[in-house]
């Protein structure tokens, strides 16, 4: 009976172990991904202050390039955007959903992330919190003013609204273990 514990117990840090290590390298690549972001802000910095809505409607990065930074000042976190929301798009940071628009271009901006990696602490985000998306092209401030919780499979939170709303969506419930069968959902609006 004792080697049976004592299996059990090895089998136990080896998935510890493998956890660990999937977590740390993880963290890893999202770290390379907000330098990467930085990078692609700054050096793709439109120098004119008066970008005009021509330079704005134009922009369209790459799959899985790093294009911009979410800041979340309640959270004091900033988070690389990539283009996509494809598995290796997330495992690099917050994913752009690609048949959504950009900050500045007047309609729905879909930022998806995982719940324990990126978005980690999102539970602690009230009404009233804001989001700040880093542009090349400028910064855009949004207000969250309205949550949804939905299926894992629900795709009617990703359409036109007729209007500028950034909506980040996010596995649900935040604290549990395993694929979420939830989404939660945050609707904010930009900050005049």
């Amino acid at each position: 009976m004792k080697w049976i514990a004592n299996g059990l117990i090895i089998i136990g840090i080896g998935f510890l172990g493998y956890f660990g290590f999937s977590l740390y390298q993880q963290n890893q690549m999202q770290s390379v991904t907000v330098q990467e972001a930085e990078a692609a802000v700054r050096d793709m910095r439109v120098e004119d202050n008066s970008t005009d809505q021509e330079t704005i409607m134009a922009f369209s990065p790459s799959m899985h390039e790093a294009f911009g930074l979410l800041h979340i000042p309640k959270l004091d976190r900033s988070i690389g955007i990539v283009e996509g929301t494809d598995p290796d798009a997330l495992d690099l940071g917050v994913g752009h959903v690609a048949s959504t628009v950009f900050p500045g271009q007047g309609e729905q901006i879909v930022l998806s992330g995982h719940r324990d990696t990126v978005f980690r602490n999102f539970a602690d985000l009230e009404l009233g919190d804001v989001f700040v998306v880093e542009m090349p092209y400028g910064e855009f401030t949004y207000e969250i003013r309205d949550t949804k919780i939905v299926d894992a499979d629900d795709t009617t939170v990703i359409g036109k609204m007729g209007e500028e709303v950034l909506v980040v969506s996010t596995c649900y419930p935040f604290n549990y273990i395993g694929y979420a069968p939830e989404r939660f959902v945050f609707y904010a609006y930009p900050v005049d």
